[in-house]
């Protein structure tokens, strides 16, 4: 099925059928695995940056620092290595499971110097729980693997990170590019690695409204990450509900008044909890029709921001939860504008305490 179609049917009412075997976790790569070395003086520490951003944490590979639907990580990754790395010049598919690589080959001639992570899928992993709504989710699981190389990379206080988020190929569907490190280089207010492997889909219920400049916050730098193919909302609750949107000066404006969290819980595949979450950041655009590189555009982007969103939402102390499956969630046509142009990509549900372990 052509991703066009994928998603025109991800975004109906069907209901997924019965699972099928998600098959292996981890590519079959060829030949012997080889540990990562440590790095020497001036060299990309390839063994830290990937234990912050796809390593498993545990047997059964679902606890990672990058978020997955249904806790399946379809992401693989394999590793162009160029000059300063610990590893020698060539290409290496990584199993995060073992946090070990296999040679696959030489590096092209133009290799860089650092390290390009490849990221592809495997599909039966997330096709397996969900099915026809499998592909949306393929894509935005990327770009959550994406953000999370980029913040291992602001962390570890390497040179800048560089994502390759553009949605032109379908094989790898993006690329992040971590250079060797830059003497003295530091990102303002990066994220600490223990931020980075405390990261968490915090479980519903997640109430209390988010301070207003911490949404605010929020939004800014959904807009700052990329993701001029898609606009952002915020939908609260209290005593005046509605939607937030940025403005052009930086603050909030009211989008729409009334409440949208009951709607908001029906479009993403009946999650009751939704209607009382304090807050639903939502990433929308794609428009019905879009072509396959504009759909792997708007999904991969999403995903991005809401993995760097994630992570700056807890170091705010909120709860946080990604929020990925959204059928019939023409958020334009509800708001009254013309139908088909505004769908809900993704989500990132916010709250200020959890009823289980109080304040995060």
């Amino acid at each position: 099925m052509d991703l066009v179609t994928a998603l025109a049917l991800a975004r109906t009412a069907e209901v997924p059928g019965p699972d099928t075997p998600p098959g292996a976790p981890v590519p079959d790569w060829p030949g012997p695995s080889r540990p990562l070395p440590e790095a020497g003086a001036g060299e990309l520490d390839l063994r830290r940056l990937l234990r912050l951003s796809l390593a498993a944490r545990d047997g059964t590979g679902r606890l990672r620092p990058a978020a997955s639907a249904g806790g399946l990580h379809p992401v693989d990754g394999q590793l162009v290595v160029g000059p300063g790395c610990p590893l020698p010049p060539g290409r290496y598919g990584y199993d995060p499971l073992n946090h070990r690589v296999h040679t696959l080959g030489p590096a092209p001639g133009d290799t860089p110097p650092g390290a390009t992570v490849e990221l592809s899928v495997t599909p039966q992993r997330t096709l397996s729980h969900y099915g026809h709504r499998a592909w949306p989710l393929l894509l935005l699981d990327t770009g959550h693997a994406a953000a999370a190389l980029r913040l291992a990379a602001d962390a570890l206080g390497t040179g800048p990170a560089a994502p390759r988020l553009d949605g032109r190929t379908a094989y790898p569907l993006a690329t992040v590019h971590l250079p060797p490190p830059v003497p003295g280089h530091r990102t303002p207010g990066a994220p600490t690695a223990r931020d980075l492997l405390d990261r968490r889909s915090d479980g519903p219920p997640l109430r209390g409204t988010p301070p207003r400049d911490v949404l605010r916050t929020l939004l800014t730098t959904a807009v700052g990450a990329g993701t001029d193919c898609l606009a952002w909302c915020a939908a609260v609750g209290g005593p005046r509900p509605e939607l937030l949107a940025p403005a052009p000066d930086g603050t909030l404006r009211r989008f729409a008044a009334g409440e949208a969290r009951p709607t908001l819980a029906a479009w993403a595949a009946g999650q009751g909890w939704l209607a009382e979450a304090g807050a639903v950041v939502l990433a929308y655009g794609c428009p019905a029709g879009a072509d396959a590189p504009l759909i792997r555009r708007t999904h991969l982007r999403a995903g991005y921001a809401v993995g760097l969103l994630h992570v700056a939402a807890r170091r705010h102390g909120l709860a946080a939860r990604p929020v990925g499956s959204w059928q019939r969630a023409d958020l334009g046509a509800a708001l009254g504008a013309a139908p088909g142009r505004d769908w809900i990509v993704h989500g990132l549900a916010l709250g200020t305490t959890h009823p289980q372990e109080g304040t995060p």
